[in-house]
């Protein structure tokens, strides 16, 4: 890392959040030997959205993909909400489809492997402080391959699908997502016509395994 480089991460405030404390240690111990001074440290979403809610902001929250506390979404959406301007890195090392396609629909800033050399994390912290985005090349690889597919399922028709996974009726998920009845069944016809099914059991099992669902339904 040059001079520069450890200059512009001097003045960085860095929120790390991540369930295991080794993970957290070893992260917290390696910025600061690269000059980082204000790195904070959070084994839950929990912990985290209370310090922020207290008025601790952060230029930079490095989150765990899977959080025992909270669903990734949920937590970034509260975060934006509180600060708009949030700059989110995930730290994760988790490289399914479905991960992939999560972050693609949060549009978060940044994305490392637990499994990269640490100097990329702060090349990211460095890149999405400046404006920038900063994406594994593994991750930017499966990206690129989602967004060459044909028949990718619309963000409406996402909503739908998720709600099939967790086992709601039409009638549910016409309440739920405040549309008609009619409405979801169409969206349920063209779902089945984009994955290329016939019925819910193979339905979940390929949206599974084309990342469109976590495999626990969430």
């Amino acid at each position: 890392m040059t001079d520069i480089e450890a200059l512009k991460l001097r003045g960085v405030k860095v929120a790390v959040v991540d369930d295991h404390e080794v993970v957290l240690e070893g992260l917290h111990s390696y910025m600061q030997r690269n000059g980082m001074k204000h790195v904070s440290l959070f084994v839950s979403a929990h912990d985290l959205l209370i310090s922020v809610k207290s008025g601790t902001y952060f230029d930079v929250y490095i989150i765990d993909v899977e959080l025992p506390d909270m669903e990734i979404g949920r937590l970034i959406d509260l975060l934006r909400n509180m600060q708009p301007q949030v700059k989110i890195i995930i730290n994760t090392m988790h490289e399914e489809l479905w991960v992939v396609r999560r972050m693609m629909e949060k549009e978060v800033d940044g994305v490392v492997y637990k499994s990269d050399n640490l100097e990329q994390l702060l090349k990211a912290i460095i890149e999405v402080t400046e404006g920038r985005t900063y994406f594994n090349p593994r991750f930017k690889r499966s990206q690129s391959s989602i967004q060459l597919r044909d028949n990718v399922l619309t963000k409406r028709e996402m909503d739908v699908l998720n709600a099939i996974a967790k086992g709601l009726s039409t009638k549910e998920i016409a309440q739920e997502l405040f549309i008609s009845e009619n409405t979801v069944e169409t969206h349920r016809q063209n779902i089945f016509a984009k994955l290329k099914v016939h019925n819910v059991a193979d339905l979940l099992v390929k949206a599974i395994r084309a990342g469109y669902i976590h495999p626990a339904g969430q």
